[in-house]
């Protein structure tokens, strides 16, 4: 469930792999990696919380890696 803080919503880390569709540990290490951008948000209990458009930029990256093995697959099928 997002928490909204001055009418934004954010997600917690369990919200955003899960959603996305990777595991725990690949969100922080592309976390570090910066591949959801340089802002990072805190709740009270110091746990970090994404907007939507981090969600969406690692939604895409996931996306990116997802075609790229396709294609390599299929290329490798020739």
């Amino acid at each position: 469930m997002p928490v909204t803080i001055n009418g934004q919503s954010y997600y917690r880390s369990v919200e955003v792999y899960q959603t996305v569709g990777i595991s725990r540990t690949t969100l922080f290490r592309w976390v570090q990696q910066g591949i959801c951008g340089e802002t990072e948000l805190r709740d009270r209990r110091g746990w970090r919380l994404f907007t939507q458009d981090e969600v969406d930029r690692l939604r895409a990256e996931v996306n990116r890696i997802t075609k790229t093995e396709r294609l390599r697959l299929k290329t490798e099928k020739r």
